[in-house]
C-alpha cells in the first residue's frame, strides 16, 4: 500500500526565533494543500521524506529538537541559496 504524503511547513526567523518552528504539518490531502500554498507563495518545497517523518513528531508552533538542527541548518542554507 502507497503511503500517505505528508507535509511539515517551518518558520525561522533570525532574532525572534531561537530554532525553528513547525507552522504547519499533515498527512495525504493536507500534506497537498500545504505543499500548494507554500508554491503558490514562492516559498521553496524541499522534498525530504526521512526529515519530514522526524519532524512529524513535533507539535504546531514548536521549535524543532535540537537533535534536528544539522538536518534543518543544511535547508536553510539551501532556502537562503535559492531566494538569494
Amino acid at each position: 500500500m502507497a503511503q500517505k504524503k505528508k507535509a511539515v511547513a517551518l518558520r525561522y526567523e533570525a532574532g525572534k526565533d531561537n530554532a525553528p518552528v513547525v507552522v504547519a504539518k499533515g498527512k495525504g490531502s493536507l500534506a497537498e494543500k500545504i505543499i500548494q500554498l507554500a508554491e503558490e507563495n514562492d516559498v521553496p518545497v524541499v522534498r525530504d521524506r526521512e526529515l519530514v517523518e522526524a519532524m512529524m513528531s513535533v507539535e504546531v508552533f514548536e521549535e524543532i529538537p535540537p537533535v534536528l538542527y544539522e538536518a534543518i541548518a543544511r535547508v536553510l542554507v539551501f532556502v537562503k541559496s535559492v531566494k538569494g
